[in-house]
């Protein structure tokens, strides 16, 4: 069984969190995965605490995207737990992921193009008139949906001037903006960001770094899975690096941490004497 919560309410001023920044949000301990033969993740552990950006990194096959799956609820572990706010619980589809406060912006963002941003916000999770005659029909509420909409919008500093407008067209930076906003509207408190800026120019990253930096600041925890590896130190505080589905690597903090660090931990070709690294062999 899936131990679950009401289903989150939107929450103008914040996550609905009551935790305390700093107590742990999600922890995943052992955690494997195998194909067939294949062993995608072997007894992967790593907590994320609240207030904290926590770096997945890896090369390509290393198994990050099999660990953010099981996490997300697209995949279900061989062997290990996942515990949030402390309690062990089974992720088993995205549906309980979203009841438990996880939610995940994955990189094609899953936002449709031709409705507009307040939609897409809502997605889902429609307000519809809840009395009289279109309330009986089922007609939305978009002056609801509206006006809650820009409140998601400025709670994040998110600069869109209209919500009225099609999502196809906003810059690259503004559609992770609205994806990460509909992810933190509804009292999800941890996450997951899936390469974010992979497709984005300078500025945009910019303003989607500067999102990540205020999320952490309003207590939401932040697993982000990046090949950007000034991205991470930017905004990082901790990572975890993944080869051939183990943890090789952890660094507990970012300070004189570089992006050359960073590439040697994920290769192997140097580890490197940082006094915060802790590596192992399995």
């Amino acid at each position: 069984m899936v131990k679950t919560h009401d289903p989150p309410a939107f929450d103008p001023h914040g996550t609905a969190s009551e935790q305390p920044n700093g107590s742990v949000a999600l922890d995943v301990r052992s955690l494997s995965k195998s194909f067939g033969a294949v062993r995608a993740a072997r007894e992967v552990s790593f907590e994320i605490r609240r207030g904290e950006v926590l770096g997945l990194l890896g090369d390509n096959g290393a198994g990050k995207t099999t660990v953010v799956n099981c996490v997300s609820g697209g995949l279900t572990p061989d062997a290990g737990e996942i515990l949030i706010d402390g309690s062990v619980v089974s992720i088993e589809n995205p549906e309980a992921a979203h009841r438990l406060g996880v939610e995940t912006v994955h990189q094609d963002l899953s936002l449709v193009d031709t409705l507009d941003v307040a939609t897409n916000l809502f997605l889902n999770r429609e307000h519809t008139f809840r009395w009289g005659l279109f309330g009986w029909l089922g007609w939305l509420d978009r002056r609801r949906m509206y006006r809650e909409s820009r409140e998601i919008l400025d709670r994040l500093s998110i600069d869109i001037p209209s919500v009225r407008q099609p999502v196809d067209k906003l810059s690259g930076g503004q559609r992770q903006a609205v994806a990460v906003g509909r992810a933190v509207a509804w009292g999800n408190h941890i996450v997951v960001l899936d390469e974010p800026t992979a497709a984005l120019g300078v500025e945009q990253t910019r303003l989607v770094l500067d999102l990540i930096e205020r999320l952490k600041k309003q207590g939401v925890a932040v697993l982000l899975v990046s090949h950007n590896m000034h991205d991470v130190v930017k905004v990082c505080d901790r990572v975890v690096v993944l080869r051939h589905g183990m943890k090789v690597g952890e660094l507990a903090s970012m300070e004189g941490v570089t992006p050359r660090h960073l590439v040697d931990m994920i290769t192997g070709v140097a580890l490197g004497d940082l006094d915060t690294a802790r590596h192992s062999d399995s």
